[in-house]
């Protein structure tokens, strides 16, 4: 598959890496105990969230999920403050109220992680309401998973956006399983795309460990949504290479090791690093350098947050209600 222009290949790769060290590192910090709570991690699906938010601008909106710290970095998010709330520090994105799974940034567009699963796809479909009734060019892109095609508030917010030719995007990111269950003990529609097909809209299922992929169709759904013409459903095929919560990859009792070490076989950040390489559009030196860049970027991120304060008892009613 043709690649991107070499700035755009560029900077989809950092967003990828920059995910990566991100979540490996905060997932260290939950096992270690420095970060209270429980983490979902989004490491092996970072394809899906950098070839999206390509095509996207900060006055887009995007709903996201548990696993929601990947969306918000693709859509702009900075370490510091995503690490500071993590840690449940006044300098997070919500002042340390919200933590990993409410994580939010209004200004990039961000509506927010969410701990229900499909809460957000009603949202996405409300933010592209607006946008249609002020007669604005945004799009509104919404990210769940596969468990979430089961659920009430999917099956309405599909039907009404089909309806109303809204300007949004559905984005189903298919890891496989719905928190322990695999797909196919819940689900036994072939292909998933269908299930845009059936409310009337385009449906495509596409290879998630493939940025280009996803980039591509991408880029066909947003531009659709933006010129008038409706919403899309992408059904992206991708892996998380963890465990539900934490960082346990191996030895999970639902899941095998060996179909693990299949999909780790695929990693799209090796996989478009490869590609770059093989169509000169940058050197194992230079990819590399990414990676040193990423890392240093996560450290003095973890830095700030442990060096920003507690919040204020005094703060415990603000920011109770918009």
């Amino acid at each position: 598959m043709r690649l991107p222009r070499a700035r755009q290949a560029l900077e989809i790769h950092r967003v990828m890496v920059r995910i990566r060290h991100f979540e490996e590192a905060a997932g260290a910090l939950m096992e270690s105990g420095r970060i209270p709570g429980g983490l979902h991690l989004y490491v092996g699906q970072e394809a899906i969230a950098a070839g999206v938010m390509s095509h996207l601008t900060p006055t887009d909106q995007i709903t996201s999920t548990h696993r929601g710290h990947g969306h918000l970095i693709a859509k702009g998010g900075e370490m510091a403050r995503m690490f500071a709330e993590l840690f449940g520090k006044s300098t997070g994105y919500c002042r340390g109220k919200g933590g990993s799974m409410h994580i939010s940034d209004f200004d990039q567009g961000m509506l927010g992680a969410n701990g229900i699963v499909g809460a957000g796809i009603p949202i996405a479909v409300g933010a592209a309401f607006a946008n249609r009734y002020r007669g604005n060019s945004n799009v509104s892109v919404t990210f769940f998973g596969d468990g979430a095609t089961n659920e009430g508030t999917f099956h309405e917010s599909m039907g009404l956006a089909a309806l109303y030719k809204l300007p949004v995007v559905f984005v189903c990111e298919d890891n496989m399983y719905a928190e322990f269950t695999r797909r196919s003990r819940h689900q036994l529609i072939v292909p998933a795309s269908d299930k845009g097909k059936a409310y009337g809209m385009p449906g495509v299922d596409v290879d998630g460990m493939d940025v280009i992929a996803v980039h591509r169709q991408a880029e066909r759904c947003i531009a659709r949504a933006r010129a008038g013409e409706g919403p899309s459903y992408m059904e992206c095929h991708a892996y998380r290479y963890f465990d539900h919560v934490g960082v346990t990859g191996m030895g999970v009792p639902y899941r095998t090791d060996e179909e693990r070490e299949e999909w780790v076989a695929r990693d799209p950040i090796l996989r478009l690093e490869e590609q770059m390489i093989a169509g000169a559009l940058s050197s194992a030196e230079e990819l590399r350098a990414v990676h040193d860049e990423a890392a240093q970027e996560v450290a003095d991120a973890i830095e700030f947050a442990e060096r920003s304060p507690e919040p204020e008892a005094a703060a415990l009613f603000e920011d109770v209600y918009a």
